[in-house]
């Protein structure tokens, strides 16, 4: 095994970023995957969005209701919901969630503060 390739990776040691007021999260990135712990307050809103990457939800805790082809999707802890590419989708936390996305290939946009989806006024 090449050390070189290998790393170990504590939460507790991740910086918390504050997206929003009511959404935060920590990053951790390979070469072609992430996995993110996000943590959303109750109401807390995703706006509508799609990207590239695959997204697979962990609720650890508390809820999240998604809204995805028109139809709500409420997924809760213990639950997985795998989103494809390019499918438009928002969540809203129905309770103070903890949850994980991974995503493949890598959010870019998470990583270079693109993601402005989060601050539309729209929303």
């Amino acid at each position: 095994m090449n050390s070189r390739l290998v790393r170990l990776y504590r939460w507790d040691e991740i910086a918390l970023e504050k997206v929003t007021e009511m959404i935060s999260r920590k990053i951790i990135t390979g070469e072609r995957e992430m996995v993110t712990q996000i943590y959303l307050k109750r109401g807390a809103l995703v706006p509508m969005h799609s990207h590239e990457s695959e997204q697979m939800t962990y609720v650890l805790q508390g809820g999240l209701r998604f809204l995805i082809n028109g139809e709500e999707i409420t997924v809760r802890e213990g639950e997985v919901l795998h989103i494809p590419s390019w499918l438009p989708h928002q969540a809203e936390a129905i309770n103070d969630t903890f949850e994980m996305d991974i995503f493949s290939p890598i959010r870019r946009d998470w990583l270079d503060g693109t993601d402005s989806y989060f601050h539309d006024k729209k929303s």
